[in-house]
């Protein structure tokens, strides 16, 4: 009896010191960081945040707050900033400052750190510097990623004609397509359409991918140290992250025992070799942990994020057919039926070039931005941010900037064309992010939505089994990613 009531007052006491210790740490914050909604202890802001429509709960506060505030997930204190300006303002005015790396908690469950999208300091330098270089190496951006894409839209056509017009969620289709330009960067091959493995790989990437849209993903992201150990759909999340990195660090070995230092054949040669000639450096960063995490991070979004705009923008031409049609007319007059398109192609038709960036921005892919972390302490606008402080870029708020957008709640390709019908840039088109951890495949992205966008329309027309009407175009899920919804169609040839 007297060893349980110790166990309690203990408890107690752990409990109450708990609790002053998260009080100190926002009042030590307090005068420092943006206004916000008063947040309680251990559960933060949670109350006032619908996790079924996160991004859209963090706006409403900005209506109170501002463009600048601070939220807490949970015990998570994180500056949220919105719309153009401050956007810019932070990532490039003072992008040094705002070049850290914040959490991303389902994904930092499995790379803690490592790799070169979720590290910090000398190690995402060192990771950043490699990458982008050995990217281009292998033609990234260049005309021999062009002609590997073009040859795998080759093999999408061939998919597409197979299915003889029936009706078919086109999900698998696309990420098989753009997983295999990716992977003939980062493996060295692509993999068959039917492979097994390669399916699993694409169904847990999608599995994943999507749980950090959807409310427990984001409830994840407010309490994750109590809910990594409870069971619930982040455990599924787990499963397959870890069965991705355990199928890159297979790939890892495979080249490791077949390695010419002389003759990279990809993206993970590289990588070895590189560690092979920094053996005896103290500070290097390159590391298998490293190089499995890079892997992953480059296969995983050069997978989802291109293959899901592709998918929501087959979509929306189906609830659009006169965009559709219009397409249509500008590539059969540039272009033709006799040859593939070719990303120079682009310069010659800036209405299809103006759709594309519309459903990129209609999309939203990531709207909340990859979190970002303050360098030192900084001052910024009229607070003070202390090093180590996350930022939302909230990216979706730049994308939907009315100042810049005439129509933002709409798909409306004239956001992106002038009174002559010409393609005209915005500034506050910002999919792949901006400043110093910018999306660093944003060539190939661009690249790939161009070719595979026009190589698709340029075989087939589109049909639904809905009407134009009842096509719902409003996204499934949006946390973390904009997910659309789940739909069939046709592709009927040209």
């Amino acid at each position: 009896m007297m060893v349980s009531g110790l166990l309690m007052v203990a408890l107690l006491a752990c409990l109450t010191i708990t609790v002053l210790m998260s009080v100190w740490r926002q009042k030590m914050f307090w005068g420092k960081l943006p206004p916000g909604p008063p947040a309680l202890p251990f559960i933060g802001n949670y109350l006032q945040l619908n996790t079924e429509q996160m991004y859209n709960s963090l706006m409403k506060i900005s209506e109170c707050y501002g463009p600048v505030f601070t939220v807490y997930l949970g015990r998570r204190p994180v500056v949220v900033l919105c719309g153009y300006e401050v956007v810019k303002e932070a990532l490039l005015d003072q992008a040094e400052e705002f070049s850290g790396r914040g959490m991303q908690a389902t994904f930092d469950w499995i790379s803690k750190e490592h790799g070169v999208v979720f590290s910090n300091g000398e190690r995402a330098k060192q990771l950043r510097r490699f990458s982008i270089a050995t990217l281009r190496d292998f033609g990234m951006g260049k005309r021999g990623i062009q002609e590997r894409i073009q040859e795998e839209a080759g093999f999408l056509i061939e998919a597409l004609r197979s299915t003889c017009s029936a009706s078919i969620d086109p999900t698998f289709f696309l990420s098989r397509t753009v997983s295999n330009v990716i992977s003939s960067i980062v493996f060295g091959d692509r993999f068959d359409y039917e492979d097994k493995e390669f399916l699993s790989m694409l169904s847990m990437m999608q599995g994943s991918f999507q749980f950090t849209a959807t409310p427990t993903g984001q409830l994840y992201e407010m309490f994750y140290y109590v809910m990594k150990h409870l069971p619930g759909p982040q455990q599924q999340a787990f499963k397959e992250l870890k069965a991705l990195e355990d199928f890159i660090t297979k790939k890892v070995e495979q080249n490791q025992r077949t390695l010419d230092p002389n003759s990279p054949r990809n993206f993970i040669d590289s990588f070895l070799i590189h560690m092979q000639e920094e053996q005896k450096n103290p500070n290097t960063e390159f590391n298998v942990k490293n190089l499995v995490i890079t892997a992953l991070s480059l296969f995983f979004g050069g997978t989802e994020t291109v293959s899901t705009t592709l998918r929501y923008g087959l979509l929306l031409l189906m609830k659009h057919p006169d965009v559709e049609a219009k397409v249509h007319e500008e590539i059969d007059r540039v272009i033709g039926k006799n040859r593939q398109p070719k990303f120079e192609d682009r310069a010659k038709m800036p209405y299809t070039e103006a759709v594309i960036h519309e459903i990129q921005r209609f999309g939203d892919m990531i709207p909340m931005g990859l979190a970002r972390r303050v360098t030192k302490d900084t001052r910024f606008r009229e607070f003070i941010l202390p090093k180590g402080i996350e930022v939302f870029p909230m990216l979706g708020s730049v994308l939907k900037d009315s100042k810049f957008f005439s129509s933002p709640r709409d798909f409306n390709p004239q956001h992106f064309l002038d009174e002559k019908g010409q393609f005209k840039k915005n500034d506050a088109f910002v999919p792949f992010s901006i400043g110093k951890r910018y999306c660093l495949g944003e060539g190939l992205a661009r690249m790939e939505l161009f070719l595979f966008f026009t190589i698709i329309l340029q075989n087939f027309s589109f049909k639904s089994p809905q009407s134009t009407q009842d096509i719902d175009v409003s996204p499934k899920h949006v946390g973390f990613a904009t997910i659309p919804p789940t739909y069939t169609m046709s592709f009927l040839p040209r």
